[in-house]
């Protein structure tokens, strides 16, 4: 694993170097190519150089342990056990971001929301739903454009489609489909009851 993360890295240099290049920023189409694999390995060398700093840093207290002040190597103890754990938790994703990613990660979706069981607070609630998700979209930079929806006189939805266009809309989403369910006290309920509703 290590031997192919020193091949990305270098590899991440050798864009930087190229991205640099007049040439390569006179050829637009190059220039977006490259610019997109640069940003893609980011993420990857940036968590590999973070591992490498807590690598070093446990070596760096490894030495202080044969000191001869007794709480320096305690210290030294406590802060070995913190990297340690660290040094896990970065391997762990590394081994995730190496692997193969899902050719279509990068593309758009359609978002469809339907009322289910509930009645007109199934619709309620498919309304906060996509609000929810239009909120999400929002952060991410995506642009999100409705296509057909059916509005119930208290605002909700029995049906909602949208476009939600962006950077690798479809990696984020992709495990949203199934059914999303809620119990809460709806505002169309007068008795206090508690009620079940549903969206697909």
């Amino acid at each position: 694993m290590f031997q192919k993360l020193e091949t990305v890295e270098n590899h991440y240099y050798e864009l930087a170097h190229q991205l640099s290049n007049p040439k390569i920023l006179e050829n637009k189409e190059e220039y977006r190519r490259l610019s997109q694999e640069y940003a893609e390995l980011s993420t990857l060398v940036e968590t590999y150089q973070q591992y490498k700093q807590v690598e070093q840093q446990i070596q760096d207290n490894q030495i202080l342990l044969e000191d001869e002040d007794k709480e320096i190597q305690e210290l030294a103890k406590a802060e070995i056990y913190a990297l340690k754990e660290k040094r896990q938790a970065l391997e762990a994703s590394l081994r995730a971001l190496l692997l193969p990613k899902d050719p279509l990660d990068k593309k758009n979706i359609i978002l469809e929301i339907r009322a289910g069981t509930g009645g007109e607070e199934a619709a309620l609630f498919a309304a906060n739903l996509f609000r929810m998700y239009c909120r999400f979209a929002e952060t991410k930079g995506w642009r999100v454009e409705i296509m057909n929806s059916n509005v119930t006189g208290l605002g909700g939805f029995k049906e909602i489609i949208a476009l939600i266009e962006g950077e690798k809309v479809y990696s984020h989403l992709k495990y949203e489909s199934g059914v999303h369910r809620v119990q809460r006290i709806p505002a169309t309920e007068s008795q206090g009851r508690i009620h079940t509703s549903t969206v697909t």
